[in-house]
């Protein structure tokens, strides 16, 4: 009878520490691992958002910038983190999709996370270097085919925005360019700026505050309507490039095992964040969208995952895109 009594008042003391455990997070900062460089969009719209996401968590948010092999390096960090909250991921598009079909990687991009939230979505914009002889999208096009195989064009990698929405270009324009990988889109904005690289098919919160300033050329965005923040700068579709329409969204993750609840307390955060006036200003300003509350939950990110492996994973096979 004691030796019950003893086990029942055991379990009963790590059953009260463990709920008190759950109800203190987070009692520690939280790190967010950005699978990208330092100073490109992503990093950009992390950091804006985390500032806000430590006002409901109560805690310093850290952000760690792990770039390389278009995100997979430190998306697989996350993927081997202890599930306790402490360590996020945070990509997009390609990093928790476009790398299953590119990279043989060491962890599963769907099974290995526990999906957060949606942050932002946004279109590719089409843009070059300013001494480029040309001015609009047909002629990008004209002066490509006219000089097979010398332009440069910088992406994170094989598998990264640029590089799969580059592929796509080339099919349906029928040209030929190298393709030059960087770290990061900060690092490699920062090359096309110098002249450096050639081209960029590039997130519009990397180039849309370039090309307002004169930096760079912008030729197109695959968005179906212009963005308000570069109204100037047309629609694939209405420059030359009928139906071109690509879209990169960005969420956050947890390790696969994270507790609901701890999701749950990091959703909200999110939301706060999304729901604040002044981050709303400063995300569509980098020419994000914002999704409405219901596109907010983890089920929706992990609905939209799934939806887009099943899309893209084919499309990218047959077009033999691999990790070199």
């Amino acid at each position: 009878m004691k030796r019950i009594s003893l086990a029942l008042a055991v379990a009963t003391v790590i059953g009260v520490m463990s709920g008190a455990s759950a109800q203190t997070y987070p009692s520690r900062p939280i790190t967010v691992v950005v699978a990208f460089a330092a100073g490109g969009s992503g990093d950009t719209i992390m950091r804006i958002v985390a500032d806000h996401m430590r006002n409901t968590l109560g805690q310093t948010i850290v952000i760690e910038n792990v770039g390389g092999a278009a995100g997979s390096i430190g998306v697989g960090r996350v993927a081997r983190a202890v599930p306790d909250g402490y360590m996020l991921s945070y990509g997009n598009w390609p990093t928790h999709v476009l790398n299953g079909a590119v990279y043989s990687l060491p962890y599963d991009v769907l099974k290995d996370f526990e999906p957060i939230s949606l942050v932002s979505t946004e279109s590719i914009a089409i843009v070059g270097k300013k001494s480029l002889p040309v001015n609009d999208l047909k002629g990008l096009i004209g002066w490509l085919k006219a000089n097979p195989g010398k332009a440069s064009a910088g992406t994170t990698g094989p598998g990264g925005v640029g590089h799969v929405v580059g592929v796509f270009f080339q099919k349906e324009t029928g040209t030929q360019f190298e393709f030059v990988p960087y770290r990061g889109l900060g690092p490699a904005m920062q090359d096309m700026i110098a002249g450096q690289i050639d081209i960029m098919f590039d997130t519009a919160a990397n180039s849309v505050p370039q090309i307002r300033s004169g930096n760079i050329k912008g030729f197109a965005v695959t968005a179906k309507a212009r963005l308000a923040v570069a109204p100037d700068v047309p629609t694939a579709h209405e420059a030359g490039l009928p139906g071109f329409y690509m879209s990169n969204w960005r969420g956050l993750w947890a390790p696969k095992g994270t507790p609901a609840d701890i999701i749950a307390k990091l959703n909200e955060a999110v939301r706060n964040a999304l729901a604040d006036p002044t981050v709303r200003k400063r995300l569509v300003e980098l020419g994000q969208e914002l999704l409405p509350p219901e596109q907010l939950t983890p089920e929706a990110l992990g609905t939209l995952q799934r939806a887009e492996i099943e899309r893209w994973w084919p499309v990218i096979r047959a077009a033999n895109i691999k990790a070199k």
